[in-house]
């Protein structure tokens, strides 16, 4: 039986960029746009936009197959024909613009933030506070047929196809291994029986909705857990997930609670693309590559190397929606790259809000923050070539306006040029080339190397000034405190000033972690020359896949730090508790793994020739550092304010100009977007 009628995605390999229509799908992202009020029509408008960017098929955020499986209590489940009239609007959306969508359907099992969470059995997540009870027989008998019923309803609603979700640790992954599935009828027990909850799902679904539509599986190929599958069942469950019915096969990478990253920045490019290629020629349909594929040489590299027969990308759609377009008419360098930070996406979807994107704002806002082109040409002034700079300055030039950019150093980017020496953050400098590519396309003004004055300011009759001058490191007063050998973030990150074996850092918000891990990385052994290989080693992933879930016998092997490292606080609790919801852990396991010694309670007494002196609690300690490195927040840089005030000038300013209370890009860019929107 021949279940795909999407021949197109098996077109034969082709280097040239004109392949990744037919070969890239925009992964599923959830966008918290599902379950809001009024959400569909701006759902609706989010894909739209990706399918007139030439993505060849798009597959949605997970929708559950009843209110059991919703993630959160607001979510909405399609299991009836007025939900999925309701979807009509994207379906039809996408359609208009030549593309092709696919329904996720994801139940969440024990991964829910409800008190009727279900399993296979009963358990409980360490990601969620609420148990999960084991499902009845007559109830996994149930959620079968509310699969098939998701299913047809997705059809209803004029979707191309459906994924089904097996992977990433949710209820069909939870049936699948034994870390979780301990149940005796018979869904427990053996593989062969484990499997069968999916397997029936898929059956029934291809039995209900005809031959003609895709069903696209969501394949856990490595669970990085515990009690995971080994490599011989993936590929029987791959063998037999193809004989059921389905069209496609998607590469899932782990599960959420495992603790080894798998898509943050740190993670190499393409960096899990081995093992769809593990799989390759096992089965004869489609077999998808995902995970940290964000960019079109990236895509293209996965493709040549026989890793997979099509590549998936989520947050790099949400970065750039015309990233396929760009690729075909080989404009790479226009891209606006996905720097893979998290920040406006999965953290804002783990926080119950709308999903968007740092680099990017319009992200699923795209029906109310859009650059039009202005009826009254205007004479702007931007200082300061920052994150926050450069989007005002593009946006306004966007909008039809004479720009001036004018940056006291020699080069634009601002903090992202800080940002992007840390190993694991390489990629802020990806946002640095579009930005650079793009002010030149319109047309901006750019002027390095001049400090803005007022005077300057006035004479240029300016109908609008914007500053967006960004911060300083703020300083701190103790005995000591001016010693030759206490030093800023910026001196260490930005001037490369020498920095000893010894070192104490004082502040442990988002960039005392970001100093702590440059200074834990040997130079001869940055984070961006780790290959796939040594990454896989330094967090433990065992390639051979010698054990069930693929986790190696002898853990993380770490390189080890070049120096000794102390992480300083005043206050009581763990160290960067304000950092991501999703990546946070990352950052306190990679210090942890180099042995960065943190102290929190820490009063600062005096720098000498000694070290730093403190006390801890009741305990006077001396610090045998060799350097101090401040990175105790910011202070704004807006001392042209007053004066262009004072003179008559239309002054806005924004970013840490505005707020410095910490370095935030994701509202230094956003708040940018939104002024000279208002323009």
């Amino acid at each position: 039986m021949a279940h795909s009628t999407y021949p197109k995605l098996l077109s034969p390999l082709d280097l040239g960029f004109t392949t990744l229509k037919n070969r890239v799908i925009m992964g599923s992202m959830h966008t918290m746009l599902e379950d809001i009020p009024g959400g569909i029509d701006r759902l609706a408008a989010f894909y739209a936009e990706r399918a007139r960017g030439q993505v060849g098929l798009i597959v949605t955020g997970g929708i559950a197959p009843n209110l059991a499986g919703r993630a959160l209590p607001i979510g909405h489940a399609m299991d009836n024909e007025e939900e999925a009239e309701k979807h009509r609007t994207v379906t039809k959306a996408v359609h208009d613009e030549g593309g092709k969508i696919c329904m996720q359907i994801l139940h969440v099992g024990r991964y829910g933030y409800s008190e009727h969470n279900v399993s296979a059995s009963d358990t409980k997540a360490p990601i969620s506070p609420f148990p999960a009870r084991a499902l009845t027989t007559e109830e996994v008998e149930q959620t079968i047929v509310d699969y098939v019923q998701s299913a047809r309803m997705a059809q209803h609603a004029h979707y191309d196809g459906i994924e089904i979700m097996g992977s990433e640790g949710y209820l069909i992954n939870q049936f699948i291994v034994t870390k979780i599935n301990r149940r005796e009828d018979q869904w427990g027990g053996e593989y062969e029986a484990r499997i069968q909850f999916p397997l029936e799902i898929i059956r029934r679904t291809r039995a209900a909705v005809g031959e003609n539509f895709i069903i696209i599986y969501r394949l856990s190929m490595i669970d990085l857990v515990k009690g995971g599958s080994t490599w011989e069942e993936v590929i029987q469950l791959a063998k037999e997930v193809e004989k059921a019915g389905a069209t496609i096969i998607n590469t899932g990478i782990g599960w959420h609670e495992s603790r080894v990253p798998t898509i943050g920045t740190v993670v190499p490019k393409g960096g899990f693309a081995w093992v769809t290629k593990r799989m390759m020629g096992e089965v004869n349909i489609p077999l998808i590559a995902t995970n940290r594929i964000n960019m079109p040489d990236v895509a293209e590299q996965v493709l040549a190397d026989g890793c997979a027969d099509m590549v998936s990308m989520a947050r790099p759609f949400l970065a750039d929606p015309q990233l396929v377009q760009k690729a075909i008419e080989n404009r790479p360098e226009e891209i606006n790259t996905c720097i893979a930070c998290n920040q406006a996406c999965l953290d804002h979807t783990f926080s119950m809000q709308v999903c968007s994107c740092i680099v990017n704002p319009r992200a699923c806002h795209e029906t109310e923050l859009n650059y039009t082109v202005a009826e009254t040409k205007k004479k702007i002034a931007i200082v300061g070539a920052g994150p926050a700079g450069l989007e005002a300055a593009l946006g306004a030039a966007k909008r039809g306006y004479e720009v001036y950019l004018y940056e006291a150093s020699n080069r634009i980017g601002g903090q992202f040029n800080m940002a992007k020496e840390i190993p694991g953050k390489e990629e802020y400098g990806q946002t640095i080339r579009y930005y650079s590519t793009m002010l030149a396309k319109h047309n901006v003004n750019v002027y390095l190397n001049t400090k803005a004055n007022v005077d300057l300011l006035c004479k240029g009759r300016f109908d609008d000034i914007i500053l967006a001058t960004g911060v300083t490191p703020r300083r701190v007063t103790f005995e000591g405190s001016d010693h030759k050998n206490v030093l800023t973030y910026a001196d260490v990150l930005r001037d490369k000033k020498p920095v000893g074996k010894r070192v104490a850092i004082i502040g442990s918000g988002g960039i005392g972690f970001d100093v702590a891990e440059y200074l834990s990385h040997d130079s001869s052994h940055p984070s961006v020359s780790l290959d796939v290989a040594d990454y896989m080693k330094e967090w433990g992933v065992d390639m051979q896949y010698n054990q069930a879930g693929a986790l190696a016998e002898n853990g993380a092997e770490p390189l080890p730090s070049p120096r000794e490292i102390y992480l300083l606080k005043r206050s009581k609790g763990k160290h960067g508790k304000n950092l991501g919801k999703t990546t946070g852990w990352i950052h306190r396991s990679s210090l942890a793994m180099k042995k960065v010694n943190m102290l929190a309670e820490v009063s600062y007494q005096k720098m000498d020739n000694q070290g730093l002196h403190i006390t801890v609690g009741e305990e006077n300690r001396i610090l045998e550092v060799d350097n101090i490195i401040i990175c105790a927040g910011q202070e704004p840089l807006n001392d042209l304010h007053d004066g262009l005030v004072a003179a008559g000038q239309t002054v806005h300013m924004i970013g840490g100009a505005h707020i410095a209370k910490e370095l935030d890009a994701k509202k230094a860019i956003k708040e940018a977007m939104e002024l000279v929107i208002k323009l």
